[in-house]
């Protein structure tokens, strides 16, 4: 008997498909995925109603005929009432006037002076004002006719000040001037005479002389009681001074009368 091997089949799986393969498979999708979506919102955003037509406008005219004016009417003839005959005096009632109420007639006069006493409190509360106004007008005017009074008062006493100042200065120049005319530059004191202090013999001796305009003594002369033992150095002591010269108009002038007195003392 024959048998024959026949080969069994392959139980092996099948390969699997590549990376590269998933990869582009992967995209295929995505892109489909984005066109499906895509398509959804354009379907769903479409809109469903179809624009309307536009209007046509159409002007119509219509012709009307008016009826003719209809005529006037005649004139209705005036009707003429006659007057009411009158009525008899007794059934004439005269119409009386309303009394007035006393109490409305208070009530209104005290309202009228209440308006008056309140009218009369209000303008002498505005004449008050006007006169307090008025009253502090009339101080603010006097505190400043007072200021300006006491201003003026100091500015006379300031001028009057300034001029016996003035005055003053005048005066101390004219005596420091004159006293200058008659100040010496060079004065010697006189020599004691030996035969009066031996005899102990004190005393004044005043010489008068002038000062011509270079400042030097001339024609000295005793004047007055003096000792004769003192005249001479009087006099010698005299003629030994010198003083500034009096100045008249820029010019040196003499001077008269000029007196000295010379003490004479025992220390």
């Amino acid at each position: 008997m024959n048998s024959a091997l026949m080969p069994a089949p392959s139980l092996a799986l099948p390969p699997l498909p590549s990376a590269a393969w998933l990869r582009n498979a992967g995209a295929a999708v995505v892109a489909v995925g984005l066109h499906g979506l895509v398509l959804g919102l354009l379907l769903f955003h479409w809109p469903d109603t179809t624009p309307e037509p536009p209007q046509v406008r159409t002007l119509t005219t219509r012709l009307i005929s008016l009826a003719p004016p209809a005529p006037p009417a005649p004139p209705q003839p005036e009707v003429v009432v006659p007057p009411a005959p009158p009525l008899p005096e007794q059934l004439v009632k005269p119409v009386e006037a309303p009394k007035p109420d006393p109490r409305l007639q208070q009530q209104k006069l005290e309202l009228e002076q209440a308006a008056l006493a309140r009218k009369r409190v209000e303008e002498q509360k505005r004449t008050e004002q006007r006169q307090e106004q008025q009253r502090i007008e009339q101080q603010r005017l006097e505190q400043q006719r007072r200021e300006v009074e006491a201003q003026v008062q100091q500015q006379q006493q300031r001028l009057a000040e300034q001029q016996a100042q003035a005055a003053e200065r005048a005066r101390q120049a004219e005596a420091a001037a004159a006293s200058r005319q008659y100040l010496p530059i060079a004065k010697d004191a006189p020599d004691y005479p030996e035969r009066a202090l031996d005899k102990g013999i004190q005393g004044d001796c005043t010489v008068s002389y002038r000062v011509n305009p270079q400042g030097r003594v001339e024609s000295p002369q005793v004047v007055g009681d003096c000792h004769p033992l003192f005249v001479r150095p009087s006099l010698t002591a005299a003629k030994t001074f010198r003083y500034q010269p009096r100045i008249v108009d820029g010019q040196a002038v003499a001077v008269e009368g000029v007196k000295n007195t010379f003490h004479y003392r025992i220390e």
